[in-house]
């Protein structure tokens, strides 16, 4: 049985971007219209798109959006090309540390460099380049969902972290995928979410979109997942991801990296649940993932309110990084990858 969710988080319509408002779950869920590129640049950086695979889409469409404000400004093909790939490069830099903006904005850019088309024809390219690149993904996931169900044991407990569901990617999800596919199969699987802070997406919205397909959900905070381990009552974790370098060593939301040692002590299983696109080969470690550092009013305030000294000193990275060692598998479109990573990845795109 394949499962349905009913979740679509980003789309092309006709001249602009649709996407869900991710800042407002869970107090509301409504779409918002991006009709600029600066405006688009703006939705991936203050988090109204998020997560690696949705944030590339949003990305893609950002080109076409200066793309539409272009051909208003140029009367020639070369400057309006020119210009274009200029704004294209700096929408790379929204988000620095997810390779999937990188690798959808790159897409495009070729687009446009292979384009014989005037600067009417290079826009409607585009346009249906991203829709490709939407339809891709929800295909991508849902193979990376069935791959990933094939090893979660019957009436498992799957830990999650952050969310890397249907509303961090086009639809369905990547270790949501994995969730989802799992629950098709066996519907006494069930899911831990870690609240993740400080942005809370794991209360915010793994919860919602789980609670919105009906699949049974449980909200603990980041430093619970090893008291439920040693208790035995979690079997698996399954994360996304936002960079995976060619050894393996995975980038994801800060606190994935606590989880993963937890794992480890405790004979969990950790998996991370990602498209090929998350791996950037040209980085051999982890080490040379850049991790983005955010502000200081996500650790300071919750819904707007101060919650410490006010003059206290922060540090709020958005990542961390979690060494290959520690995971079991990679679980993409092609199937599970397992160490030696160096190798198994390398094959991937062979």
């Amino acid at each position: 049985m394949e499962f349905k969710s009913k979740i679509k988080t980003i789309e092309w319509v006709d001249t602009y971007s649709k996407m869900v408002d991710q800042t407002v779950i869970p107090y509301e869920y409504k779409f918002v219209n991006i009709t600029s590129g600066e405006d688009m640049f703006n939705a991936i950086r203050n988090m109204i798109v998020r997560g690696a695979p949705a944030i590339g889409i949003a990305g893609a469409h950002g080109v076409i959006l200066f793309a539409q404000e272009g051909a208003e400004k140029f009367d020639t093909r070369e400057e309006f090309v020119n210009w274009l790939i200029e704004k294209a490069e700096n929408m790379k830099t929204s988000r620095p540390t997810a390779v999937n903006l990188m690798w959808a904005v790159q897409k495009q850019i070729e687009v446009i460099n292979n384009s014989k088309s005037d600067i009417k024809g290079i826009i409607e390219e585009l346009k249906t380049n991203a829709i490709k690149l939407e339809n891709e993904d929800i295909e991508i996931n849902k193979k990376i969902g069935d791959y990933g169900a094939e090893v979660v044991p019957k009436g498992a407990t799957i830990l999650t972290h952050c969310n890397a569901g249907a509303l961090a990617t086009v639809g369905y999800g990547t270790a949501l995928g994995v969730v989802r596919s799992a629950f098709a199969k066996d519907n006494t699987v069930q899911v831990f979410a870690d609240e993740t802070r400080p942005r809370q997406q794991g209360a915010r919205i793994t919860t919602f979109e789980l609670a919105m397909d009906g699949i049974p959900v449980t909200l603990i905070t980041d430093g619970m997942c090893s008291y439920f381990m040693k208790k035995g009552m979690i079997d698996m974790v399954v994360v996304g991801a936002d960079r995976i370098a060619a050894n393996g060593d995975t980038a994801n939301k800060i606190g994935t990296y606590t989880v993963a040692i937890a794992a480890k002590y405790h004979n969990v299983p950790f998996y991370i649940a990602a498209p090929l696109s998350t791996i950037d080969t040209s980085i051999k470690t982890g080490d040379e993932i850049v991790i983005e550092e955010r502000s200081r009013e996500e650790v300071t305030h919750i819904n707007g309110k101060i919650i410490c000294a006010p003059e206290v000193n922060v540090i709020n990275p958005g990542f961390d990084v979690t060494p290959h060692e520690l995971i079991a598998g990679i679980i993409t479109e092609k199937g599970i990858l397992r160490p030696d990573y160096n190798k198994s990845i390398a094959e991937a795109f062979s």
